[in-house]
């Protein structure tokens, strides 16, 4: 038994933390919990857990000890351990914006809080300890995880957005009648357009922290909203858990079908429960996308061939609209706040939380020495076709606004369309040997 002055859920969470340090996330360990009652058995390989035996699942259950503890008024103190005992092992190669910020104080004067949801820091950062590799490593568990942890957050998002301090203010413009221009009106270079955004309801916690019910609800909300949709937004949605085979052979040639996500959101938690809860909408032109419970709550997508980005833009911002009446009329709202915009899962898409993107030919300009160079002074951010860190084909390129966070829809998509001409007009000139444009002399 326990001692009284110990509740089961600090010493459940104790345990966990030493024996996942003595076998690393391989291990198991064998759980039987109560109020004041815990035994753990380190069992290699073996499974102990009911349905899942990770660290992950481990804090879960503590972390619901510790509220249900909160809700009975149970008194204890926590159990002692080492100044700095808990805090992350990184690697030498390890160039993660959470190493680079998180201190041991920081981590000592964070480490025991916890969200409303019951989100804790280490979950937070497990991304960055599984994945030494990260370039980021921080995930928000609930929108509440951006100001209980704010001195790790806050850091990060200034560093990563590019000075972005705590008392900076974001601001948010859906009017397409603002955009000007085509990057490719002749048709030659751009093959399509594609912008995104990613949107979260309060009150639901965010895909690394959210429990099985509140996935389950925002399915719900989601789709019930989708059903309402008319003209040219309406259209069917389609379960992962439930689709027929026909539905997702035809959603994998449409190059829908997104899937579950990388070792990074894994870590972060991201993918429990995988594909409950998850879905694709699609309207009849296959021109309005939204994936459910996918990285954020919804990933709302424009898309068309050519390079018409103004009217992408508007059809996005229509469905947007559409979407947020029904969530509202639903007696929810979006989390958003004026510091850092729309809230989602991970800091680097705060703000806009979006990605206007355009596939286009540039096979001289790629092979330049200077593309990268040349795209990060026109503020875009170049990819292969496949996705981040996949290589170009043919000459292709997806190439993107970099920013999200501190500037307007509309300031970014201008941003993307003006970059993709100056590209355009740089690979007609390296193609006939002309002078490059004035922008990247």
């Amino acid at each position: 038994a326990a001692s009284p002055h110990v509740t089961a859920a600090s010493i459940m969470m104790n345990a966990a933390r030493q024996a996942m340090r003595r076998l690393g996330r391989g291990g198991a360990v064998a759980v039987c919990t109560g109020l004041g009652a815990f035994s753990a058995v380190a069992m290699g390989t073996s499974v102990a857990v009911a349905e899942d035996s990770s660290y992950t699942k481990i804090l879960e259950i503590s972390e619901r000890l510790q509220r249900i503890e909160k809700s009975l008024n149970v008194k204890a103190t926590a159990l002692k351990e080492k100044f700095g005992a808990g805090f992350p092992g990184w690697t030498k190669e390890n160039k993660s914006l959470v190493k680079k910020h998180l201190t041991t104080d920081m981590y000592e004067e964070l480490k025991d809080k916890m969200t409303p949801n019951g989100f804790t820091l280490d979950r937070a950062i497990q991304s960055a300890v599984d994945n030494q590799d990260s370039g980021v490593g921080l995930y928000a568990g609930d929108e509440e995880s951006y100001a209980v942890f704010a001195p790790l957050f806050d850091a990060v998002i200034e560093d990563y957005h590019g000075g972005y301090t705590p008392s900076s203010k974001h601001v948010s413009n859906m009017d397409a009648t603002q955009l000007k221009g085509n990057a490719d009106p002749e048709g030659n270079y751009v093959i399509s357009t594609r912008i995104r955004v990613g949107r979260n309801i309060r009150g639901l916690g965010l895909s690394p922290g959210c429990t099985r019910a509140q996935r389950r609800e925002v399915e719900r909300l989601v789709t019930n909203g989708l059903s309402q949709l008319k003209g040219d937004l309406s259209g069917n949605y389609y379960s992962l858990a439930t689709m027929t085979e026909a539905d997702r052979k035809q959603l994998v040639a449409d190059h829908f079908l997104f899937k579950k996500g990388d070792r990074f959101l894994e870590s972060a938690g991201a993918n429990r429960d995988w594909p409950e809860s998850r879905g694709i909408f699609h309207n009849q032109e296959k021109t309005f996308l939204v994936w459910v419970n996918e990285e954020d709550q919804m990933r709302i997508i424009s898309m068309q061939k050519g390079g018409d980005a103004k009217e992408v833009f508007e059809r996005l911002a229509r469905g947007i609209a559409a979407i947020e009446d029904q969530v509202k009329a639903a007696g929810r709202e979006f989390a958003h706040n004026d510091h850092l915009g729309y809230i989602h899962s991970c800091p680097t898409n705060c703000g806009t939380g979006m990605r206007a993107s355009v596939h286009v030919k540039l096979p001289n300009v790629g092979k330049h020495p200077n593309f990268k160079k040349w795209c990060n002074q026109l503020r875009l951010q170049p990819r292969g076709i496949h996705g981040e860190h996949s290589e170009t084909t043919g000459g292709v390129y997806d190439i993107s606004n970099k920013e999200r966070l501190g500037k307007s829809e509309v300031a970014l998509v201008q941003t993307m369309i003006d970059g993709v001409q100056t590209l355009i007009n740089a690979e007609k000139a390296l193609a006939s040997g002309s002078p490059l444009p004035s922008a990247l002399e």
